[in-house]
């Protein structure tokens, strides 16, 4: 597990260069928000998180139980999502608006343009939409 990046992943990565290309401006990592999140809008009052779909239970096509040490695996990822949920809670209440890009929106058999979630992230991010989640397609 320490080989695992947790920060600047791939689709991270390809979040942040697309966005800064449109002319948007972020901080990274902000420690003092809940959760950490990877990119902060503060002119927009908007966060985006870049989820692993393993890491933080998303019910995909990319996501499946290990077949050694099931307990240790489905508690851990049990508890990142309900620090997910504590994290949002407290961002939402904060006024912050949330969106969340899963990792099988950028990679797998059924991921979307990259173009595509850019796109939907920059007009999120112009809107007074509360919150975006955007996965791939099934």
């Amino acid at each position: 597990m320490a080989g695992i990046k947790g920060k600047n992943t791939r689709p991270e990565m390809i979040l942040r260069q697309g966005l800064h290309r449109l002319g948007f401006r972020y901080r990274l990592h902000d420690r003092r928000l809940p959760g950490t999140p990877d990119l902060v809008f503060p002119r927009y009052r908007a966060v985006i998180f870049a989820h692993g779909c393993f890491w933080h239970g998303h019910e995909c096509h990319l996501f499946k139980w290990p077949s050694t040490r099931e307990e240790f695996w489905r508690e851990k990822v049990r508890r990142n999502v309900e620090v997910d949920a504590s994290n949002l809670s407290r961002l939402k209440q904060s006024g912050w608006r949330i969106g969340i890009v899963w990792e099988c929106a950028l990679k797998g058999k059924y991921r979307l343009y990259r173009e595509e979630v850019i796109e939907l992230c920059a007009q999120w991010i112009k809107s007074d939409i509360p919150s975006i989640e955007i996965g791939g397609q099934y």
